[in-house]
């Protein structure tokens, strides 16, 4: 009797404490904050169609010595600055937000975005805010408009990444890479002004500095984030000591050379050493004979049938008509951003691409993981997410999603499945697992090394700029291990051959903790849904998956970020999954590094 008297006083307890924490919304100030949203919410989805056309017009079409886009683009968003950042809405808003007690949990939601939306381009500042303004839109027409030459002929990005990838000249590579370096020095300039501009443009709403601003997005402050980033550093820092020790080798070994401390940046095949996967070709396991004899369009395409079998719908016509999917033409008269990228035009329906798909390996994961954003895009689109919050639950969630597509596309059994003929040979699961850890783990000390490091101290910091290449190539050599082939004097300005360094700041950890999410994603998927090795997968087909994605993608960012990651994987945010997928491999890699010296230290 005791027992249970005790139990019926502790649920009571447990009920009246749930009582006590619920949300006591007013009617009258719902009423009148549902009016002021509405109101908000149409002005803003109108102004942001505007700004993002234009946009995609200055980065489609960048013809030399023609303005017209850029002043189109430079007008459009200085009209959704004006709106965004006016005084009113700011008061406004941070009236409504006294009485956040007394709000529904998506009215708030809704009210800090409008303040989010507000601090980048504050109209308390007005001036300032559209030199701002016309100082990114310049920087993106000279950063996508810079015209790559070797030996005074112009080559493309592709080809710069192609030539990486594949010549075995050590002299060759080298001039390759200091090519692909030179758009730098065009930039450094522009990059000087703009550390300036997002500072005090953000200072104007009591924010610290422009990178403590994007970091509040994810409900964090620098110093909790920046926490968050060394954890993520720290547990993978093992198996990327190993990864490290074996490429010093194996490189060494290929070009005959004396295995260095630190890996020579024009060693590697990706220019900022983000990606190492081209060093390991897995036998059995070549995409791109069979890629090429489909050809390009066939990647877009079969990147969309994978999606609606997994019970997605088909993309609407109008991707098809507006999207810029494949290179521009050698005579084309124009050029265009050569980046992947996924925009979301309308907010509604208007999605487009913008790639130059070629029918190879690297292209084929992308077309899957760039379709991921559009499929995000489309979830969220849907009467219970108003405009204001058509985006990812965080900003890692939507690389996340898209990289998890991308993982899952290039799985030997997927690949099998989708007809794709990779030959007889059956691939060495442990290449396999190489390949995927050159990608996926190298990329980590990248992120949240390299970029994280230099992007915080460039705002937090206020890094001057006659540091700026020492500071970038301590941090690389700190994190990643590498170097560059010789001393790069302040002349240079390497990070800024980074696109997102300039037209995309201050958040590219998002692609760290993206890579973090879909591990965990995956891993749920693969033990709780398909019931296989996490490592040999095959989506395909698999509507269940499909509907456990779109219970993800559909919110948007209605929910908490946090709370729907444990609502829909059971943890919390953890690269244990992604450490436990390289398990197997982190055995070998020590095999084959017995008796070699590791060069890493700790982060």
């Amino acid at each position: 009797m005791k027992s249970a008297l005790l139990l019926v006083l502790l649920l009571s307890f447990l009920v009246l404490g749930a009582c006590a924490k619920t949300r006591k919304v007013d009617p009258e100030l719902a009423a009148a904050v549902q009016r002021y949203l509405d109101g908000y919410n149409a002005t803003y989805q109108k102004l942001s169609a505007a700004a993002s056309a234009a946009d995609w017009d200055s980065q489609t079409h960048i013809v030399e010595g023609d303005e017209t886009n850029a002043k189109r683009t430079q007008a459009a968003m200085e009209a959704q600055a004006v709106f965004t950042g006016s005084v009113e809405n700011i008061e406004t808003a941070r009236r409504f937000l006294e009485r956040k007690g007394e709000l529904s949990d998506l009215h708030r939601r809704e009210l800090e975005r409008v303040l989010f939306q507000a601090g980048d381009n504050p109209q308390t500042i007005p001036e300032l805010v559209k030199q701002r303004i016309a100082a990114e839109t310049a920087q993106t027409e000279k950063l996508y408009g810079f015209t790559f030459t070797l030996d005074g002929k112009e080559l493309t990005p592709n080809e710069i990444d192609k030539g990486l990838r594949e010549e075995t000249d050590l002299a060759k590579r080298r001039k390759l890479w200091e090519a692909s370096k030179e758009v730098g020095k065009e930039l450094k300039a522009g990059l000087v002004g703009l550390q300036r501009l997002r500072n005090e443009s953000v200072r104007a709403l009591g924010y610290p500095d422009f990178f403590s601003y994007m970091a509040s997005e994810y409900g964090m402050s620098t110093a909790e984030l920046a926490a968050e980033i060394e954890t993520v550093n720290r547990e993978l820092r093992p198996l990327f000591r190993e990864l490290h020790t074996w490429t010093r080798h194996e490189l060494a070994k290929r070009y005959g050379q004396p295995v260095p401390d630190l890996i020579p940046a024009d060693w590697l095949p990706n220019r900022w050493g983000q990606d190492w996967s081209g060093l390991v070709e897995v036998k059995g396991f070549d995409l791109d004979p069979a890629l090429n004899a489909r050809g390009s369009e066939w990647l877009v395409q079969q990147a969309e049938r994978f999606y609606v079998s997994l019970g997605f719908p088909a993309l609407p016509p109008s991707f098809w008509e507006k999207s810029s999917l494949y290179p521009a033409p050698a005579n084309a008269g124009f050029k265009k951003n050569t980046h992947a990228s996924a925009w979301h035009i309308d907010l509604e329906h208007d999605v487009r691409s913008l790639m130059s798909v070629e029918p190879n390996a690297d292209w084929y994961e992308t077309t899957h993981h760039e379709l991921g954003h559009i499929y995000y895009y489309l979830c969220y689109t849907n009467p219970q997410v108003p405009p204001l919050l058509r985006e990812g639950a965080n900003r890692a969630y939507h690389e996340a999603v898209g990289s998890l597509m991308g993982l899952a596309a290039m799985q030997p059994r997927f690949v099998k499945g989708v007809g794709l003929d990779t030959g007889t040979t059956q691939p060495d699961p442990m290449q396999v697992l190489l390949k995927e850890a050159l990608n996926y783990a190298v990329f980590i000390p990248w992120s949240a090394g390299t970029m994280f490091g230099f992007e915080k101290e460039l705002y937090a910091d206020e890094l001057p700029s006659s540091k700026w290449n020492q500071r970038w190539w301590e941090l690389a050599a700190r994190y990643q291990g590498i170097a560059p082939p010789t001393p790069r004097g302040e002349e240079f300005c390497d990070a800024a051959t980074k696109t997102h360094i300039n037209d995309d700041p201050a958040g590219y950890y998002d692609y760290a903790l993206s890579f973090v999410l879909l591990f965990q994603l995956h891993d749920h998927i693969a033990h709780e849904i398909l019931h296989e090795d996490p490592r040999d997968t095959n989506y395909f087909g698999r509507k269940d998956v499909g509907e456990f994605l779109r219970s993800i993608l559909t919110p948007g960012m209605s929910v908490d970020w946090r709370e729907l990651l444990k609502e829909k994987t059971g943890s919390a945010l953890s690269a244990k999954p992604m450490l436990r997928y390289f398990e197997p491999l982190m055995g070998w890699l020590k095999e084959q590094n017995r008796g070699r010296k590791p060069t890493l230290g700790e982060i």
